[in-house]
């Protein structure tokens, strides 16, 4: 394939050269292209700029100026102090970095540069800037590499701040972009995909004039304008990686059409001691349409804890029964595994329909036997842990695989259940809410289904914040749920105690509740690095009622169904997640007596400051997806990406999952209809976009004619 001007090497741009061309490398900036899309991470705007003359003691100001002159100034104390006097239209004045020598060698005489902190007072006015940015070098400096003629216009009135490094200091790219990105945004033009209806209707600039304005915005809601464009290519690439995957695996192994007989269906409907929610309803329509089709079912089903998945799933599996095929949930423990199993039981009641168990504990002629029953087709149902997915378990005839808890998986374990030949349908479940903008990002492959209505008659769980100074008083009102018969968790976010973290260790935690709250109490400890076997003895003896108080870790997070439990206690709250914090509270309020969650965090207490934003909205609601959302908002999106969809090519650069909701479902929607039109995107009028997924794209994911 030729090169686009676009796609040459960085080092033929004017300005660059082979010495500067490796720092750019080094920053990833190896083509023109690359540095088109170096994203400015700041903007300021002139007009907010403060004159020197008007910036007074205890004001935060930006100031703008040329360096008069530079020095370090020694103190008494031995601290160094880096000065560097500035000037303006209005009049001198003095910033100071102290013990920052450095920044010395970065600024010189006659530079004009752009400096924002606070002004103090030191023998008189002087600003300590917290950053600070070289608009324009001064013309007579030394360099080592080839020069770079001054601007031939004086800046704009928005001043655009890049990443930068050491070797290449902001001024230089700001004179790459000013001798550049005209002849860069000239060869763009012929990259626009979008027809000018559609960007009209979407409210969207043509993509040259989005990258002019990233670069050089006339003003910062023109920055703005051209970030939403740029966040919108962002999403539609990432949509057609999703919809291409899609198709592909579509096209390979075309789905199994099961015939609805309604014969388990509807006697598992009419035994239900409750009735389905709407969602659950809903949910299940998705489904149904789904596993009633040619097309392979790949779908997530989300929803927050109790929301009743499980039944929903069993619907689902007693479908692919009915249509003469087996069923499989995988789920991540043995304890849920059994938990899941003794639950399904419970529905089916007298219904035709043959359970196994599938267990890595289980060894020697129960296995045999139990593998012989799957093998067989005897066993209509299968519930188990990875030991489904062990060398030597063979289905008659797998027609549809469930993951519960499917975060707790690899890729490749939650793929080899679905690895058979026909290849079954497969429903993901996960008990984590995520927003809908993010899970159709995160998973735009897959269709999704969401369960955001909890059963009726629940008696929820109420959520306390307390201080440090309480721990005393929680415990005993622990106490008072023990006398009535009932369990309790205690969580911290440590298993030992450590010099460097001034945590509450669970360890230390339970030695001493032993000898003083909890004596004469049954409490038990575990954690993370216990052995498995080890793990399952004690919540085995927990779920049992054996155990009056579990003192863990995160451990507990998911997989433990145990009504009786109606209080849980969590330690340093401040140091969790508020997903991580709700699948917690999670554990307790499954009876009918419902639950109590106190969170102890640092922030509470008296002499310090209140409760986060966060634990604020985690005490103020129980609802998953709006605590999700009002994670997404606090944390940012940084949080989400990178782990569970690691190599996949999500980072966004541009796109904001807050801001851009409403680009979310267009773009995917897009993207779905222009490869089920034309998959392999082979029309004339398709191939810039092609060009641009495979360059975006083609190191990470073969996506076409390859299987």
């Amino acid at each position: 394939m030729t090169l686009g001007p676009l796609d040459k090497p960085v080092q033929f741009l004017k300005g660059v050269g082979p010495r500067r061309a490796e720092h750019l490398q080094r920053m990833g900036i190896l083509t023109a292209r690359d540095l088109l899309y170096h994203v400015p991470r700041r903007y300021d705007d002139a007009s907010t700029i403060t004159p020197v003359a008007l910036a007074q003691v205890g004001m935060d100001v930006t100031v703008a100026g040329e360096v008069r002159s530079k020095g370090i100034v020694p103190t008494r104390s031995g601290l160094r102090i880096f000065q560097a006097v500035i000037r303006d239209d209005s009049g001198l004045i003095t910033c100071a970095w102290p013990g920052q020598t450095w920044v010395e060698r970065n600024i010189r005489k006659g530079d004009r540069i752009l400096v924002t902190g606070p002004v103090k007072h030191f023998h008189g006015r002087q600003i300590q800037p917290r950053e600070y940015v070289i608009l324009e070098q001064a013309t007579h400096t030394t360099h080592t590499t080839p020069p770079i003629p001054p601007s031939p216009r004086p800046p704009g009135t928005i001043f655009s701040t890049y990443p930068a490094s050491e070797e290449l200091p902001q001024w230089i790219f700001r004179r790459l972009f000013e001798l550049n990105l005209d002849t860069l945004i000239g060869q763009v033009a012929r990259e626009e995909y979008l027809p000018a209806p559609e960007r009209d209707d979407l409210g969207l600039m043509e993509l040259s004039a989005a990258l002019r304005d990233l670069h050089r915005p006339p003003t910062l809601a023109r920055a703005g304008t051209a970030r939403r464009r740029l966040a919108f290519d962002e999403l539609f690439f990432l949509g057609l990686m999703h919809a291409s995957v899609r198709h592909q695996a579509t096209r390979e192994s075309p789905g199994i059409e099961f015939a609805r007989t309604n014969r388990l269906i509807r006697a598992l409907h009419d035994s239900l001691p409750f009735a389905l929610t709407g969602a659950q309803a809903a949910a299940l329509r998705e489904i149904y349409a789904d596993m009633t089709s040619p097309r392979r079912m790949n779908r997530m089903l989300q929803g927050d804890v109790g929301c009743g998945k499980t039944v929903v799933a069993l619907f689902a599996m007693l479908l692919a029964v009915e249509g003469g095929c087996q069923a499989a949930l995988m789920a991540p423990t043995e304890i849920l595994a059994e938990q899941h199993a003794r639950g399904i039981r419970r529905l089916l009641g007298g219904l035709p329909v043959e359970l196994e168990t599938l267990l890595g504990s289980v060894t020697g002629r129960r296995r045999e036997r139990a593998r012989a029953r799957v093998a067989s087709g005897e066993a209509h149902l299968v519930v188990g842990t990875h030991a489904l997915i062990q060398e030597g378990v063979e289905f008659e005839a797998l027609g549809l695989a469930v993951v519960d808890e499917q975060h707790r998986f690899g890729v490749r374990q939650r793929l080899a259940l679905g690895e058979r030949d026909p290849r079954p349908d497969t429903l993901l479940m996960s008990a984590t809410p995520i927003p809908r903008s993010l899970a159709m990002t995160l998973h735009g492959e897959l269709d999704l289904s969401t369960i955001d209505e909890l059963p009726p008659g629940r008696r929820g769980v109420t959520t306390r914040l307390a201080g440090p100074h309480e721990r005393a008083a929680v415990l005993r009102e622990v106490c008072r749920h023990l006398d009535r018969g009932r369990q309790a968790y205690l969580v911290y976010p440590a298993i030992e105690e450590s010099e460097r973290a001034d945590l509450v260790a669970a360890e230390a935690e339970f030695e001493r509740l032993c000898r003083e709250d909890l004596a004469g109490r049954r409490v038990a400890l575990i954690h993370g690095r216990m052995k498995g076997d080890e793990k399952d003895t004690v919540m085995r003896a927990f779920q049992a009622g054996d155990l009056d108080v579990l003192v863990a870790t995160t451990v507990v997070e998911v997989g433990i169904d145990v009504p009786n439990a109606t209080v849980m206690v969590v330690e340093n709250g401040e140091r969790f997640g508020l997903s991580q914090l709700h699948q917690l509270r999670g554990r307790v309020g499954r009876g009918r007596e419902g639950g109590l969650c106190v969170v102890i965090a640092a922030g509470s207490a008296d002499n310090e400051p209140g409760p986060t934003p966060r634990l604020e909205v985690f005490a103020r609601t129980t609802d998953g997806f709006e605590i999700a959302a009002a994670d997404l908002a606090i944390r940012g999106q940084g949080d989400f990406f990178g782990v569970e969809q690691h190599g996949r090519g999500t980072e966004l650069r541009f796109a904001d999952i807050v801001k851009h909701e409403d680009l979310i479902r267009p773009a995917r929607d897009r993207a779905r209809a222009l490869i089920d039109e034309d998959p392999q995107l082979s029309a004339a009028s398709q191939q810039v976009v092609r060009a641009r997924l495979e360059r975006h794209y083609g190191d990470r994911v073969k996506l076409f004619g390859v299987g």
